[in-house]
């Protein structure tokens, strides 16, 4: 089985390696860059609580972030990249959605900083009241579709990059969140991962492949 791996380039080999240590023949295909918004410093004085929503936010986060009050990180991928860089979240929801996150948020919340990437959807910052820092900026990138037989979203953005080229092969995603924007775009949406992280998108991507 062919697997498109769409995750920017800097940050597929780990799937690429998983992948093909199942046997799966893997094609790159990156669809998006992550481009810094800024070098300044973030100062989370006053904020109860500082909301992170993706890998990338993150390493931002790590980066640029002072007086880290408690963290909430959603999905496991995020959790897993605030730990290596020493920051552990207070608050991980049981649903990988920002959605999941809103529902399941500790009562009374206080003051919200949500750092996330630029243009991040506004509901669940609004449903808080937090105010909003952006982390990075994701420029979709335009190249022709490769064939294969099932493409790995990742992120609600690459599934925006592979519908914008016109991609068409069944999809796997890394959670809800994804793949509530790759249906809404069309793609068909054949396997979800379990858990929200690198080694659930691989399990699902390999039962997918033992079905075939």
């Amino acid at each position: 089985m062919k697997v498109i791996v769409t995750r920017p380039r800097t940050q597929a080999q780990p799937l690429v390696e998983q992948l093909e240590a199942h046997g799966l023949e893997v094609v790159e295909c990156p669809l998006i860059e992550i481009v810094r918004t800024s070098d300044d410093p973030i100062d989370c004085a006053g904020y109860e609580w500082l909301i992170v929503t993706s890998p990338n936010g993150a390493d931002e986060i790590a980066r640029r972030a002072r007086n880290i009050p408690k963290v909430a990180a959603v999905g496991p991928g995020t959790a897993e990249t605030l730990r290596r860089h020493g920051i552990e979240p207070d608050f991980v929801p049981r649903v990988s959605s920002q959605d999941g996150l809103l529902a399941e948020f500790p009562r009374p919340e206080g003051r919200v900083l949500f750092a996330a990437a630029e243009n991040s959807r506004r509901g669940p910052i609004d449903a808080l009241g937090a105010d909003f820092v952006s982390l990075y900026a994701t420029r979709l990138l335009t190249p022709e579709p490769p064939g294969g037989d099932v493409v790995v979203l990742a992120s609600g953005s690459a599934a925006r990059a592979y519908a914008w080229i016109g991609g068409s092969a069944p999809a796997v995603t890394i959670g809800p969140e994804t793949t509530r924007v790759a249906r809404s775009l069309g793609l068909d949406v054949v396997a979800e991962a379990e858990t929200h992280d690198l080694d659930g998108l691989v399990a699902a991507v390999a039962k997918v492949g033992a079905a075939a």
